[in-house]
């Protein structure tokens, strides 16, 4: 599909298929393992950090349905911090997993929901449900609205990436297609910009505050349709992860392994919209962890393979979402800071690294 990408010249199947064996094979077990502590420790640490400060031993004791020494803690872990610890975490892990699928399909490590202008076509899905007034404010409350707006940042998602398809097909540059994202997210945004400007001045705050990115908005009622989206989305990436190891291989050697191209690209382009679109449309436009996060996995592991990556992808986006709204939510104070602002100050380095590493400047 593209040519002229930075994967390396030698992967075969063979390298592709080979399980890790005897030690090896222990080590990355043992990676995953430590990576699922961390998500644990990280789970703990974000609702027990915040304005208000609870022992890491009182959380436990709330979420194994004990009582709080303080009622007043148990209120804020229920209410507040759950809600927002259990959105981080599949947001995040969600994020990793689209990434993942974008760089399978481009062979591609730079592509991603935000550098590709999947984010911003989810966004404008968003914004002309938000902006138009079918769904009520941010709280977005009642079944109706949260599926309205969840279908149409996915919707959004879908086209953005269904164009960024066609250009592939015709674009043997890596760095092309990656302009024309750029200019794909020029565009949604001022589409945006034009909704805004005949807006009630309630709808553009809103809007304006959910392009901050935020984990936190997500209440107990949003939670049925936010998690099980999220939930099918992740299930149908690790059916497939054969598929997404052939994929790694050129359209030709895929196709003469059995791989129909049409389908597993129809099947990439429905799931990975639904995943950045639904947490775009719940959390705002998240940017750089869908970039980042995949390429983590495949350092941190040393593998292309997917059967390791997928998993990892996901644990790795989980704990970087958990961390990067612990550092937003700058724990004794009472000052939020835009999501989006920490995650680019974490991806935006891991990105710069790997396109000065691309073109041998590094």
């Amino acid at each position: 599909m593209l040519h002229n990408t930075p994967w390396p010249k030698s992967l075969t199947a063979k390298r592709l298929n080979q399980a890790a064996t005897g030690s090896a094979r222990l080590i990355r077990c043992g990676g995953l393992g430590l990576l699922t502590l961390l998500v644990g420790v990280g789970f703990v640490a974000s609702l027990a950090l915040g304005s208000v400060a609870i022992p890491p031993a009182e959380v436990v004791t709330v979420l194994l349905g004990g009582q709080a020494s303080n009622p007043v803690w148990g209120d804020i872990i229920w209410q507040f911090r759950l809600p927002r610890a259990l959105t981080a975490a599949a947001a995040g892990a969600a994020l990793g997993i689209s990434g993942v699928q974008l760089q399978a399909l481009f062979r591609n490590p730079l592509a991603g929901p935000s550098v590709l202008g999947i984010n911003a076509g989810a966004s404008l899905g968003a914004a002309l449900v938000v902006l138009t007034g079918s769904a009520v404010g941010y709280g977005f409350s009642g079944w109706w609205s949260q599926l309205s707006l969840a279908g149409a940042a996915s919707l959004g998602a879908a086209l953005a990436m269904g164009l960024v398809m066609l250009v592939a097909q015709r674009v043997r540059s890596s760095l092309a297609l990656l302009i024309f994202g750029l200019m794909l997210g020029y565009t949604t945004t001022a589409l945006v910009t034009i909704l805004l400007h005949f807006s009630t001045i309630e709808q553009t705050v809103a809007y304006i505050s959910w392009t901050f990115g935020s984990f936190a908005g997500v209440t107990w009622q949003q939670m049925p349709v936010l998690l099980p989206v999220i939930g099918l989305g992740l299930g149908m990436s690790l059916l497939f992860w054969r598929s997404l190891n052939l994929l790694l291989l050129g359209d030709e050697q895929a196709q003469s392994l059995g791989l129909s191209m049409g389908l597993v690209r129809l099947y990439l382009i429905f799931s990975a919209s639904l995943l950045a679109g639904t947490v775009t449309a719940f959390c705002g436009p998240i940017a750089f962890l869908g970039v980042a996060v995949p390429h983590l996995g495949r350092t941190l592991f040393r593998t292309f393979d997917h059967r390791l990556l997928l998993p990892a992808s996901a644990l790795l986006g989980a704990l970087l979402a958990l961390v990067a709204d612990g550092v937003a939510q700058l724990p004794g104070s009472q000052t939020v800071l835009p999501l989006n602002a920490v995650t680019a100050l974490i991806g935006a380095p891991i990105l710069i690294w790997l396109m000065l590493k691309q073109f041998r400047l590094f």
